[in-house]
C-alpha cells in the first residue's frame, strides 16, 4: 500500500517549524513523526504538503492511497487500523480525519459518501509549538519501546554511575565514560555513535540521537531529546533539539525546541517561568498575536537556521522565526520575525545572500550541503514573513 502523510489543519499552529518541513518531519521523542509510521507500517512514506516544499518533500500518488493526518502519532491499535482500512473508508476520531482510503485524486474526495471507522482509544498529537516538549515524556517513552523492542543494549561501561540500568539503551558505537544516568524517572535512549562527555548528570526521560554529542560536565533534565549531530552543554530541562543544532556552552535553556541548525551562544539563557507564576503567552502565527499555551512553564520557540550570540537573554514565551540573528545586551522582543538582525536595540533585515552564505559554510562543517532547493524554501520564507518584519 502507498501511504502519504498531509499536513492537515494544524500547520500554521506549529509554525516557525514548518516553514521548512512537513508536519511530519517534526521530531517529538526519538524519531521524527513520519519514522514513527514507517516502522508501524514497515515502508517508506510521502508527503502532502506546501507547494513550495513539495520538490524538497515530494508526494508519489498512485491508483490506491492511504492518506494519514501527520498530527497523529501511531501507537499499535492506530497503525494496524490504517492498515486494515478499506477502500472508501476513513478513521475518524472526534471530528477529525486520522486517515482514509481513496482511489480518487486529492481534489475529488467527498467523505459524504465514505464509511466511517471510529477510532476512541487515546494517541499522542501535535497540534501546538509547545506539544513538542510538553508531551515529549509521553512520545520518548513510547519511542524507547518501540525502537528497542526485541534487541539488546550495548554493556553500559563500568565507569559509568547508573540507577535503573534496565531502562537504558546504547547504540553500537556510542561513548561515555564517567557519567551519571538516572533511568529511574524514564528511559535513557543513546544513539548510534553518540558522545556523553565526562562529568555529565543525566536524569530520564531522555534521547541523544546518533551522532549527537553532550559536552564535559553537562545536566540534563527530563523529558530531553537531543537530535541527530547536536550538541549540547550546560544546563537543559525538557527540551527538543531536532537536528545539526548547537547549544555548546553554559547557560540555561527549559522547555524549549530548537529546529535544525541552530546556535545558542556561551552563557545564553531562556526564562521558561514568569516572575508572577502565571501561564505563559506565545506568539502565533495564525491570530498575529500573542496566544495562551495553559502552561505555567514555556521557554524557546525557535526555527531552523536562527542563532544568538553570547549573553543573550530570551524572556519567557519567545518566539524565534527562520534564520534571524539575535546579539546584544538586554531582553529582545518576544516574538522575533524570521530573518530578522539585531536585539533589544532593534531589528534590521538579514538580508538572504548573506543568511545563505552563513548557511553554506554552517552546513558544510556538519558535510551537509546546503541546496539550491533549501535557497528557494529560505527564499519563499522570506517573502512570506515580510509583513512581520519592519523593513
Amino acid at each position: 500500500m502507498n501511504y502519504i502523510l498531509f499536513d492537515g489543519t494544524v500547520r500554521n499552529a506549529l509554525l516557525p517549524f514548518t516553514f521548512t518541513r512537513p508536519v511530519a518531519d517534526i521530531r517529538i521523542g526519538i524519531l521524527t513523526i513520519r519514522e514513527k509510521w514507517e516502522k508501524y507500517l514497515g515502508t517508506t512514506t510521502t508527503t502532502l504538503t506546501e507547494e513550495y516544499l513539495s520538490e524538497k518533500f515530494p508526494m508519489v500518488e498512485m491508483a490506491e492511497n492511504v492518506m494519514i493526518n501527520a498530527k497523529f502519532l501511531p501507537n499499535d491499535v492506530l497503525a494496524e487500523m490504517v492498515m486494515n482500512l478499506e477502500p472508501d473508508q476513513f478513521i475518524l476520531k472526534g471530528e477529525e480525519v486520522v486517515a482514509f482510503y481513496t482511489k480518487d485524486t486529492q481534489e475529488e474526495i467527498d467523505f459524504d459518501k465514505y464509511e466511517i471507522v471510529e477510532y476512541e482509544d487515546d494517541c499522542l498529537t501535535v497540534e501546538h509549538t509547545w506539544d513538542i516538549f510538553a508531551k515529549n515524556d509521553a512520545a520518548l517513552r513510547e519511542d524507547f519501546d518501540l525502537v528497542t523492542d526485541g534487541r539488546h543494549s550495548q554493556p553500559i561501561p563500568k565507569s559509568v554511575n547508573v540507577i535503573a540500568p534496565e531502562n537504558i539503551f546504547i547504540e553500537e558505537g556510542a561513548k561515555l565514560e564517567f557519567v551519571t544516568l538516572n533511568a529511574s524517572t524514564g528511559p535513557i535512549y543513546i544513539g548510534k555513535n553518540a558522545e556523553i562527555m565526562e562529568g555529565s548528570v543525566i536524569r530520564g526521560p531522555f534521547a541523544l540521537c546518533e551522532g549527537a554529542q553532550v559536552k564535559l560536565a553537562t545536566k540534563v533534565y527530563g523529558a530531553t531529546t537531543i537530535g541527530p549531530e547536536c550538541r549540547v552543554g550546560g544546563e537543559v530541562n525538557n527540551i527538543v533539539m531536532f537536528g545539526y543544532s548547537n547549544k555548546g556552552h553554559d547557560g540555561f535553556l527549559g522547555n524549549a525546541v530548537l529546529g535544525e541548525w541552530c546556535n545558542i551562544g556561551a552563557d545564553s539563557n531562556n526564562s521558561n517561568l514568569k516572575n508572577n507564576y502565571e501561564a505563559v503567552k506565545l506568539w502565533s502565527y495564525e491570530t498575529g498575536g500573542f496566544e495562551p499555551t495553559g502552561l505555567q512553564f514555556c521557554g524557546l520557540m525557535m526555527g531552523d537556521h536562527s542563532k544568538c550570540g553570547i549573553n543573550t537573554m530570551f524572556n519567557t514565551g519567545t518566539v524565534v522565526g527562520v534564520s534571524s540573528n539575535i546579539f546584544g545586551s538586554g531582553f529582545p522582543r518576544n516574538f522575533i520575525p524570521s530573518f530578522s538582525w539585531g536585539g533589544a536595540s532593534g531589528f534590521t533585515t538579514y538580508i538572504t545572500k548573506k543568511a545563505f552564505e552563513t548557511a553554506r559554510i554552517v552546513m558544510s562543517r556538519r558535510h551537509v550541503e546546503f541546496t539550491e532547493q533549501d535557497a528557494k524554501i529560505l527564499e519563499h520564507v522570506f517573502e512570506e514573513t515580510k509583513k512581520w518584519r519592519k523593513e
